[in-house]
This record gives C-alpha cells, sequence and structure tokens, in this order.
C-alpha cells in the first residue's frame, strides 16, 4: 500500500458500501424469513405429485436455501468490509500522527510511489525506508525511528488491506452459481483462517519431518478450523491433490501399527483432515474444480513412501476413500468419483476384496485397512442422500453392490449409504426430520425389496452381508407404503403418508413380504421392523383419533384396520422365526432382545425417518409429521419405545419345539397388547368419546386376524416348511 493512499484514502466511499451491504444484509434476512416461513413450509405441506414432486418441490427447496446463503454471505461481506475499514482509519490516524510528530522535529515523510518512502530533513542528506548509506548524526537516528515507525504501520495496514482482498476473492469464489454458506464475523476471523491452513500445507507437504508432537499441533489447528470454508479450500488447494495423496500415504507408512495415544492421535488426525476436505469439496472456484478432477485423475497412482522399501504402496482410491469416511462431500465430486469406481468394479464379478484390491499400506487408523475404496466410498455416500440416491438409481449397479456384499467387507457401509439413499437422512444424524420419500426413493427400496426376496440367493444377503441392521431401519421408515401395498389401494385415507409414491410397492406385494420375512431371520433386522411398526401403528392411531376427518367413517373402524395391520406385519416376523431352524431361532432369542433393547435406547437417531409420514391435525403441528417431532409426536414415540424395551417376558425353555410355538404366541400377545396400549394412550389423551373396552376387544382381534392372515400371505410369497 502506498503511504499517500493510507492518508489520503477515500474512506467514505468504503463507508458507503459498508452501508449497502449492511442494507442488503438486513434485505435479505428478512426474504430468507419469509423464502423459509412461507415459501419452504407451504412446499413441505404440500401433496406434491408426478413431474412436481421430482422438480418443482426441489427447486422451492433449493431456492429457499439460495436465500439463506446469500444472507449469509452478504452479511459476511458487510462485516468484513467494516472491520477492514476501521482498521484502514486506525492506521491512517496512526500513520498522520507520526507524520505530525517528524514534523515538529523538522522532518518530512515523503511517498515515493511502490509502497516506498523517505523521511527527509532541509538540511541534511536523505535517509529512505530501505537506505544504502550509514551517518551518526542525532537526526538521522530520528528519521530513523520515524521510518521504523512509519513502516510498522503501513506494513500492518498493507496486511489489512491485502488479506481483506484475498478473503472477499475466496468467499465470493466459493459458489460458482448462486451464494456460499460461509459466515464470518470480521476480517481477522477470515485472516487467521487463511493463513492458519497456509501454515499447515506447509507442513503437510513436508510430511516426513512431522513429529506426533507436530501432529498433534496439527490436529489441533485443524480441528478448530476443519469446518471452515475458507481454511478447506486453502489448505487443499496449498497442498494439492497429488500432495494431499502422498501426505496420507507417508503418515500411514511412518505410523503403521500405530498404539495407544499413537493410535488415536492418528484417529483424531484422519478424522480431520476427512472432514477438512470434506468442507474444501463444496467451493466451486475454479481453483477446486480443477483441485477435485485432479484428485480423481490419481485414484490409479501407486503412492509409496520415501521411506518405503516395497514398490506396492497405496493407490489413489484407497487413499481417497479412507478420507472420505467422515464429513459430507459435495454431491458432483461424489458423483463423479463414485462413476469411476463402479465402472471399475463392475466389470470384477463377485470377488473377494483381497482379490478385487491389493494389500497395500493400512490407510485406516482404527478397523479395517481401507484396502477396498467402495466401502469408504459408501461411508462418503452414506453422509450424502443426494448422491446416495443417484448412486443405485440405476438398478444394475445396485444389483451388483448388493451381490457382491456376500464376497467384500463392504455390505456394512453398503447398508449405511442405502439408508441414506432411501430415507433422505445422513446415517447416525439425530438432528434432522426426514423428509418426504421421493418416487426415486421409492423406486431404489423397490429394488432393494427384490433383491433381498430374490428365492435362490436373497435370504442370505442378511446374514452375510452385514446389512440385516440397515434392512430392519429401511423397513421401518416405509411403513406407510409397506401397510398400503399390504391393505390394497382403498386403504389410502387410513394409512396416511406424504410420501410421493405412497403406492410404491402396490406390485410387489410378494416382494414386501418375502423381504420382511428374509430381515426377521436377523435380530438387529427384526427389532428395527418390531419398533417401526410399533411406532407407525401408534401415530396413526393418535393421529385419527384426534382428527376424525382423516378417515370418513367411524373411527372403531380405522382402529380395527390399523390394529390388523399390526396383527400382518408383526405376523409375518412371528411366523418367519417359527419357519426358521429350531435351534436357530431359540439361539437368536437372546440376542434379539439386547437388539432390541439396543435399538430402543438409540431409537430416536432414526424414529423420525418413521414417523415424518403420518398427518396430523393443524392443532399439532400441521399437516407432516414433521412439524411436531420433538413436540407431541416425539413424546408418543418415547412412550412406544419404553413399552416395547421392557424385560423380555420369557427365556429360552428345555424343548426346542415348544420353545418355539411358545415364542410364536408371545409375539401375538405382545403385538396384541402394543397395539391396544396405543389405541388406549390415544383414546385417553385426546379424550376421544369412544367404548373403550369395545376398542379394545375389537383391535385385539383384528390384530389376531392380522396374525392369522400374514400365514396366509406368507404361504403365497414363498415356500414355507411343512408343519
Amino acid at each position: 500500500m502506498d503511504l499517500d493512499a493510507l492518508r489520503y484514502g477515500a474512506f467514505s466511499k468504503l463507508g458507503e458500501a459498508v452501508t449497502d451491504w449492511d442494507q442488503m444484509a438486513q434485505k435479505l434476512a428478512l426474504l430468507m424469513k419469509d423464502a423459509q416461513d412461507n415459501l419452504k413450509a407451504k412446499a413441505d405441506k404440500a401433496r406434491w405429485a408426478g413431474v412436481n414432486a421430482g422438480v418443482t418441490r426441489e427447486f422451492v427447496d433449493k431456492t429457499a436455501a439460495e436465500f439463506t446463503d446469500a444472507h449469509i454471505q452478504a452479511n459476511s461481506i458487510a462485516k468484513i468490509l467494516s472491520d477492514t475499514r476501521s482498521e484502514l482509519i486506525s492506521y491512517s490516524t496512526q500513520v498522520n500522527d507520526a507524520i505530525t510528530r517528524a514534523a515538529a522535529q523538522n522532518l518530512s515523510v515523503i511517498d515515493t510511489g511502490d509502497g516506498t518512502f523517505i523521511v527527509t530533513g532541509n538540511t541534511r542528506p536523505d535517509y529512505a525506508s530501505d537506505p544504502s548509506g550509514k551517518t551518526s548524526t542525532t537526526d538521522q537516528k530520528a528519521a530513523i525511528a520515524f521510518r521504523d515507525e512509519i513502516q510498522g504501520i503501513l506494513s500492518k495496514a498493507t496486511e489489512s488491506d491485502t488479506s481483506a482482498a484475498q478473503v472477499l476473492r475466496l468467499l465470493v469464489d466459493q459458489a460458482k452459481y448462486g451464494f456460499a454458506d460461509a459466515s464470518y464475523k470480521d476480517r481477522d476471523g477470515a485472516a487467521r483462517a487463511v493463513t492458519a491452513a497456509q501454515e499447515l500445507a506447509k507442513k503437510a507437504k513436508m510430511p516426513a519431518d512431522m513429529t506426533l508432537d507436530d501432529i498433534t499441533e496439527f490436529n489441533r489447528v485443524m480441528n478448530k478450523y476443519n469446518s471452515d470454508p475458507l481454511f478447506a479450500e486453502q489448505f487443499a488447494r496449498e497442498v494439492g491433490p497429488k500432495g494431499m495423496l502422498q501426505f496420507w500415504a507417508e503418515l500411514s507408512h511412518a505410523h503403521a501399527g500405530a498404539r495407544d495415544s499413537e493410535l488415536q492421535t492418528m484417529k483424531t488426525l484422519q478424522n480431520n483432515v476427512s472432514l477438512t476436505l470434506a468442507t474444501a469439496s463444496f467451493s466451486d472456484s475454479n481453483s477446486m474444480q480443477e483441485w477435485k478432477k485432479g484428485l480423481i485423475a490419481e485414484r490409479n497412482t501407486n503412492f509409496l513412501a520415501s521411506k518405503a522399501i516395497s514398490p506396492i504402496g497405496a493407490q489413489g482410491s484407497q487413499i481417497i476413500s479412507s478420507l472420505m469416511r467422515q464429513g459430507q462431500y459435495d454431491t458432483e465430486f461424489l458423483d463423479e468419483y463414485r462413476k469411476e469406481l463402479f465402472k471399475a468394479d463392475k466389470p470384477a464379478g463377485d470377488l473377494s476384496t483381497d482379490d478385487l484390491y491389493p494389500a497395500g499400506y493400512d490407510v485406516i487408523f482404527g478397523d479395517g485397512t481401507g484396502n477396498d475404496p467402495i466401502e469408504g466410498l459408501f461411508d462418503g455416500l452414506s453422509h450424502n442422500p443426494e448422491a446416495a440416491v443417484h448412486a443405485f438409481a440405476d438398478k444394475s449397479d445396485l444389483d451388483h453392490m448388493i451381490s457382491n456384499a456376500r464376497y467384500t467387507d463392504r455390505g456394512t457401509s453398503l447398508g449405511h449409504a442405502l439408508e441414506a439413499a432411501v430415507t433422505g437422512r445422513i446415517y447416525g444424524d439425530a438432528s434432522s426430520v426426514a423428509p418426504p420419500h421421493t418416487e426415486a426413493q421409492v423406486q431404489i427400496m423397490v429394488n432393494v425389496m427384490e433383491a433381498v426376496a430374490q428365492p435362490d440367493k436373497g435370504a442370505d444377503l442378511v446374514s452375510s452381508s452385514g446389512m440385516g441392521d440397515s434392512f430392519g431401519n429401511m423397513a421401518a421408515s416405509y411403513m406407510p407404503e409397506i401397510s398400503r401395498a399390504l391393505n390394497g389401494p382403498s386403504s389410502a385415507a387410513v394409512f396416511v403418508t406424504n410420501s410421493d409414491s405412497p403406492d410404491g410397492f402396490a406390485d410387489s406385494v410378494p416382494e414386501v413380504v418375502r423381504f420382511l420375512s428374509a430381515v426377521s431371520a436377523d435380530p438387529s433386522g427384526r427389532a428395527g421392523i418390531i419398533l417401526g411398526e410399533s411406532l407407525y401403528t401408534a401415530g396413526l392411531a393418535d393421529s385419527h383419533i384426534a382428527d376424525p376427518s382423516l378417515f370418513d367413517g367411524p373411527r372403531q373402524q380405522v382402529l380395527v384396520d390399523i390394529g390388523r395391520n399390526a396383527g400382518i406385519i408383526e405376523g409375518i416376523v412371528a411366523h418367519s422365526v417359527a419357519d426358521a431352524e429350531v435351534q436357530e431361532a431359540v439361539k437368536d432369542e437372546a440376542s434379539y432382545n439386547a437388539n432390541l433393547k439396543a435399538k430402543g435406547d438409540v431409537a430416536k437417531t432414526w424414529v423420525n425417518v418413521g414417523m415424518t409420514f403420518i398427518k396430523v391435525p393443524e392443532e399439532l403441528g400441521g399437516a407432516a409429521m414433521g412439524g411436531v417431532v420433538g413436540g407431541g409426536l416425539a413424546t408418543i414415540a418415547g412412550g412406544v419405545i419404553d413399552h416395547i424395551v421392557g424385560p423380555p417376558e420369557s427365556g429360552a425353555r428345555d424343548q426346542a419345539l415348544y420353545t418355539s410355538a411358545h415364542e410364536f404366541y408371545n409375539s401375538r400377545n405382545s403385538a396384541d397388547r402394543q397395539t391396544v396400549w396405543s389405541v388406549e394412550e390415544a383414546i385417553n389423551r385426546h379424550h376421544a368419546q369412544l367404548q373403550v373396552d369395545a376398542v379394545r376387544d375389537d383391535v385385539g382381534k383384528a390384530v389376531n386376524d392380522g396374525f392369522n392372515d400374514a400365514s396366509e400371505l406368507l404361504s403365497r410369497s414363498k415356500e414355507r416348511p411343512n408343519g
């Protein structure tokens, strides 16, 4: 910065810019609120269908989000400009004060251009800001002192000005179209983030020199900034795509076999780097677009540590995927990366992980080795539902990945990715409410059920792939569509839903039955079905009793229909367990009880998935259950879970056949009691004028009828053992 620019800068114009941006931020705040409370809220309550469901609603959601991002960006720009203006005015005041004091000592300060200046007197040799000569006069000492003081002020002003320009450019470049959601309170905060990234990048370029203490400090800084967009982009760009992969190859080799505190330090580092790169992936700047392309281009490169002896290092894709296990990566980046990995994986057929991918460095600090890049990709997809839908929309891709899960270690991660795809929620995220199921999601669920329902090899997917738990959760989230399918197209008024494809399972009833039957063989999967059905039943009963207008008929009739449906679903589960080999059924009883308790303990991490489809009256929050999660329905859900996961009512008996039969009737009686309890609770909660004894009797009989109907459904849908 030139001296005269600081002394005579037009700060009033900068002040006008600050005012303009402040006003813009305030106006956008109003638009943001209107978009969220009016536009998006109405869209969420609307009953979309056809093209509108797949296009218009998504457009509305993204438009509302853009208003939020626009407000955040405008607010950040206003604060950065305001902070910079205040700093520059302060530096201008300081430098003018110094020049005034210099003049009092008969010294003049003259701007010589290009950021230089001289301090000179009337009768003495000039003494410039970069002197080449020497003198010992008293006046020279004063000139040097003023030169150093003014140079220090000018340097600070230059740093303030250039760093503001840098962070503003980075901020604006974050989004190629629209606005970025990077939020900063002042210039200093944004500048510190960029500087921290540059310092860490220097260390990352020399990983062989990093001690464990260096990595600990690296973790401290990265933990502070891993969600900061400017930090993340600057770090990624400075290190470069190839440098990033080499960095991880070096550390993986150097800390192979890490244990205790060293292992924990490296796990923390892997988590921090993953989160940082995930944040960076959302930048649409030209530099980051090239970075992402460059990273994918290195997927087949063999990365060797500098001190390695073996010629086999870590494949680029193995490192990339190992750094995807945490954080949410950008959809477009995941799409491009996934296409390349799927293209390479599909022709290989049904091979084991070791046959598919070479065993090089252990790039995972913790469980697993990271040899299979598809496994890490699935973990990344599980954190981005939109990308997960894209990944499994092609049935051939889905069929290959499900089939291949038998022979690889990727089944659990695949299950988590499928959960994200069909529910619309980030796997394991308990803070959000699932959106209505789209037609694409429903179709993926249909394809999953068809794969599991295959007579020759479908059922073993549940036991051999590690996906049973996820299949149970997926079934729980699709209870409305499952119920509509099992009860026929005329049951829409009973089994309400805001799904875009409520009857998407109508042509797949045998597959639905076989899917539920197969998943019942897994204790955790079975627990998911039971909890999901119970929650749906309780929510339906409460909704219909609270709002009689949902069903044009006697409320007792709709409660009977709900009870019969509960009996059908739990009956399919109970008959399937009874049909299994007796010893296996007995062995799994303790495991099922443990899983039921465990899943109940954490049910609120996925319970919202199973409750956003229920319509409720306006006084309870609007047309979609999402409006009352955390309120009335959350209380109902908590009561249901507590009621279900109490102590088991029976244990294994001495005679296997008796045990099997006994547990079947126990299941029927439990379904009866749970359903009746839910109905009674709803009647009492809403003070409904219904004859409780008559309702209890009718609903209980309906549950038993549903159990009997379940046996017939199973017999029509699959081959069953005799007797």
